[in-house]
């Protein structure tokens, strides 16, 4: 592999190769007792268990609508201020900025312990990078993405890990891929971009004119739009060697044709 086509692979990380989303979930409902934010505002601040509940259900709708420019507000307190908020909308009365503030790390501790890199997908970077490039390519808030990476303890599979909170511009902008490319000393056509999300990864492979865009799609929903396309779609993040086979027989079935093609001239 790597002969004729592919000579790297850009991956996500957000729900691609760690499920962030699952981490976020259990560090509200499944952590020991003491660490579960239901419990605390249950037990520390005599909170419902559906007041806690609604807090807690408020946040992770904030999260995912949320908005961060890094030049107005650090994410902390950003992610301090969406606790802070759900607590007054569901429970009334003074802003409590302490209380966020404890829930916010708790959430936050107990979310990273929960952040793991799973050993099959582990085992599969190991073999891809026998004969491939693999770079990281996440977009986010430089400080949380850099502890969601410690917290999974990935940079040993990869060649090259770029954040987008630290370039000049994210995915699905052309410009981040192409620094991907020369960090990595190869052409945009000889490369592949893994990840779950159709507006960043697959817009951003597409954008940034690679080999080919692989869509992790862990429900096999057929998306609302049928823009954009990525090239190969894929429920489970370990079925991408498949598909690099796939790529590369194409390749050399082509390359064979060709070359009959050029012989009977």
């Amino acid at each position: 592999m790597g002969l004729h086509g592919v000579k790297a692979v850009f991956f996500d990380l957000d729900n691609t190769l760690i499920d962030t989303a699952a981490a976020g979930r259990r560090a509200i409902e499944e952590a020991p007792r003491p660490l579960q934010v239901i419990s605390a505002l249950q037990s520390k601040h005599h909170y419902g268990e559906g007041e806690a509940r609604a807090v807690c259900d408020k946040v992770q709708a904030k999260l995912l609508k949320e908005c961060h420019d890094p030049a107005k507000m650090c994410i902390t307190d950003l992610r301090i201020s969406h606790w802070e908020e759900a607590i007054q909308e569901t429970i009334g009365g003074e802003a409590n900025r302490d209380l966020a503030a404890e829930c916010y790390y708790l959430w936050k501790m107990t979310r990273l312990q929960h952040l793991t890199l799973a050993e099959d997908t582990r085992a599969m970077l190991t073999e891809l990078r026998k004969g491939l490039r693999l770079l990281l390519l996440t977009n986010g808030d430089r400080q949380t993405q850099r502890e969601k990476i410690e917290a999974c303890a990935c940079q040993p599979y990869f060649d090259a890990i770029v954040v987008g909170g630290e370039q000049k511009e994210e995915k699905p902008a052309p410009s981040i891929f192409r620094y991907c490319c020369d960090l990595l000393g190869v052409q945009p056509a000889e490369c592949v971009m893994v990840g779950d999300s159709l507006d960043t990864d697959i817009q951003g492979g597409l954008n940034a004119g690679l080999k080919a865009t692989v869509w992790l799609n862990k429900a096999m929903t057929a998306p609302v739009d049928t823009s954009p396309v990525p090239h190969y779609i894929i429920s489970s993040v370990l079925d991408l060697p498949a598909v690099l086979q796939k790529m590369e027989h194409n390749i050399n079935a082509k390359l064979e044709t060709d070359h009959m093609a050029s012989s009977d001239e």
